[in-house]
């Protein structure tokens, strides 16, 4: 997390060891909540490889080994923070996942570590 538009120092007093120019990687875990009724006749409410497939094609491709600050379309011009990557991701998975009668996305969970998490349920 870096702004160039601010000293090293600045970065460095409000990003604290993640002020880093040239970035860093993490390796985050994704929860996605859906809700609506449950269908009796499948006993379901979306059928998980469909959601895998949304999730996959919105989500996983466009972030899987990318750099979010360059290279990942829905993040251009933001602050690659887990809270906004978070609300960025539920926006990217919100049209699809509701395209099917009756399903909502509830929540998104992103974490970042074990201790460091954030969740996003709208707005």
């Amino acid at each position: 997390m870096y702004r160039e538009e601010w000293s090293a120092e600045k970065n460095n007093e409000v990003f604290g060891k993640c002020a880093n120019p040239n970035w860093h990687g993490h390796n985050y875990n994704l929860f996605v909540t859906v809700k609506g009724e449950v269908t009796h006749a499948t006993g379901y409410l979306i059928d998980l490889k469909e959601l895998k497939v949304i999730i996959n094609e919105y989500v996983i491709e466009k972030l899987d080994h990318k750099n979010i600050n360059k290279d990942v379309d829905f993040m251009a011009g933001k602050m690659a923070s887990t809270e906004l990557l978070c609300i960025e991701i539920f926006n990217q998975l919100k049209a699809p996942i509701e395209a099917y009668e009756g399903v909502f996305l509830h929540s998104v969970k992103l974490y970042e570590t074990e201790n460091n998490s954030a969740e996003y349920f709208g707005g």
